[in-house]
């Protein structure tokens, strides 16, 4: 009896007493976290959200102490430089658990020693010295390609999704650890690759657990170590501690990120990166290297597939900028415009990153969006249920890449542009995704060399539903099977 009375004065008060009573938003979720906590573990919670703002507005509240925002304006709010004196918005302490010793879930002061030296391996220098490496296992990419089609002279259907992440992943691999994966090589996933895809269901229950039975996640290593919810992310430290140890014993002289850290540590007047802060920090460029930039791949080619009035646009713009493929680098790719309106549309409706990352109202609260906010509110914004809203993109649930072009209209569509910064796909403010540049990059010379060499459709009617994943941070990805279609060998 007693118990039923706390969870009806709990309820009581979260509903009429709470600093937050007055937002809106529905009431059962105000009432308890349950509505929140099982819309996380569904996977589908970008589309609750999503639905949720639709209905009652830009700041709603979703559970009893958590804000989610969906007006463009909140990223500044939430994750912007702050005024002098006032305290950044921290990190959520229990979601960035994991995180603690690299630079995305670091405290202030360990994220901007960790940026510092992390930023000589994305310098331009740095990205100048890598494209030899990094074109090398696109050159492996389009090799693989052109070997299932026969030299380029027969039709072939294959799993897109897996190919880009093989490459993406070799890449990162060798950009972090000094070697590749050897998915290219093998056409299959290396175990710790395995272990990355298999942690990101992993990363949404362990998250529950810390919420609500914080003990339990080692309580469960302890019994069942086998299949504790922690396992994958354990093995992803493990291998990222056994690699950094071995690159920096190999005394290799070679621009990947494990020198530009050493260098960059040496460069700084701070206190440098023990070696588990090294080893976390690469493990996380493994992941935020790879994963994201092979979703937005993954992603751009499906809406191509499903859209042959814009895949014929990108196509004759690649086909007609270059007299060859080899002239197609880092530096020419920055003149196709509309190939750059295909990757942030194809981001808009599919983010690489589709979850929130919370943020803990700093000391004394604050004023987001015209509400007073109470310190310590978890602060949240869901870029999936940003982009897809009605009220920030017209047309919201259509594939228009010449919405971020610079006519205000097309096919009889009016562009209402004014909540157009609203995509942020690399977050804002001072801890923005430091590898934006390479990735864009990367993204723009792996996407015209593939349309270059390819024409392409969907290979199978399960590849329909590849926008319909579930999410747990990350997408879990549905298959990608994609016909390629060898694109015509006389080019003007």
């Amino acid at each position: 009896m007693q118990a039923v009375s706390v969870v009806v004065s709990t309820i009581f008060y979260n509903l009429f007493l709470h600093p937050l009573r007055a937002l809106p938003g529905p009431k059962l979720w105000a009432a308890t976290p349950i509505p929140y906590t099982r819309a996380w573990l569904s996977g589908r919670m970008s589309s609750h959200i999503h639905r949720l703002h639709e209905k009652y507005g830009d700041v709603i509240r979703i559970a009893p102490n958590r804000v989610s925002f969906v007006h463009p304006d909140a990223y500044h709010a939430i994750r912007g430089h702050r005024k002098a004196g006032q305290g950044e918005h921290g990190k959520d302490p229990i979601f960035y658990k994991m995180s603690l010793h690299n630079i995305l879930g670091a405290n202030r002061e360990d994220h901007s020693r960790f940026r510092k030296i992390l930023s000589h391996g994305f310098s331009a220098k740095a990205m100048q010295d890598q494209q030899p490496l990094i074109t090398r296992y696109i050159d492996l990419l389009m090799n693989r390609l052109q070997r299932l089609t026969k030299g380029g002279k027969e039709e072939a259907v294959t799993d897109m999704g897996a190919w880009f992440n093989f490459t993406t992943f070799d890449v990162i691999g060798d950009l972090s650890f000094g070697a590749p994966f050897g998915c290219l090589e093998n056409g299959s996933y290396h175990p710790w690759v395995t272990a990355i895809l298999g942690g990101v269901k992993e990363f949404g229950t362990l998250l529950v657990m810390n919420w609500h039975f914080p003990s339990l996640p080692k309580i469960l290593k302890v019994l069942v170590p086998w299949r504790h919810p922690g396992k994958h992310t354990n093995e992803q430290a493990e291998y990222a501690r056994i690699q950094v140890t071995k690159r920096l014993n190999s005394g290799v002289d070679r621009p990947d990120f494990i020198q530009a850290l050493t260098n960059g540590a040496k460069a700084s007047s701070g206190k440098p990166l023990t070696s588990e802060e090294m080893a976390m920090n690469a493990r996380l460029l493994i992941l935020a290297g790879s994963e994201t930039t092979a979703t937005a791949l993954s992603a751009t080619t499906y809406y191509l597939a499903t859209h042959p009035r814009v895949q014929a646009k990108l196509a004759e713009e690649v086909r007609s900028q270059f007299k060859g493929e080899g002239e197609i680098d880092f530096f020419s790719v920055n003149r196709l415009t509309y190939m750059l309106a295909v990757l942030d549309e194809s981001m808009r409706l599919f983010p690489p990153v589709p979850a929130n990352l919370p943020r803990t109202a700093a000391k004394g609260g604050d004023m987001i969006l015209g509400w007073h906010i109470p310190e310590d509110t978890g602060l949240e914004i869901w870029p999936w249920a940003v982009n897809h809203l009605s009220r920030n993109f017209t047309e919201a649930e259509k594939f228009i890449p010449e919405r971020w072009l610079e006519a205000d209209s097309f096919e009889g569509i009016e562009f209402n542009k004014s909540r157009h910064h609203a995509l942020q796909p690399f977050s804002v403010g001072p801890r923005n995704c430091i590898g934006r540049n390479l990735a864009y990059v990367e993204m723009r010379v792996i996407l015209a060399r593939f349309i270059w060499h390819f024409d392409v459709a969907l290979g199978d009617e399960q590849s329909g539903v590849f926008p319909a994943a579930k999410s747990y941070g990350l997408w879990i990805k549905n298959p990608l099977k994609i016909r390629l279609i060898p694109a015509g060998q006389n080019r003007a």
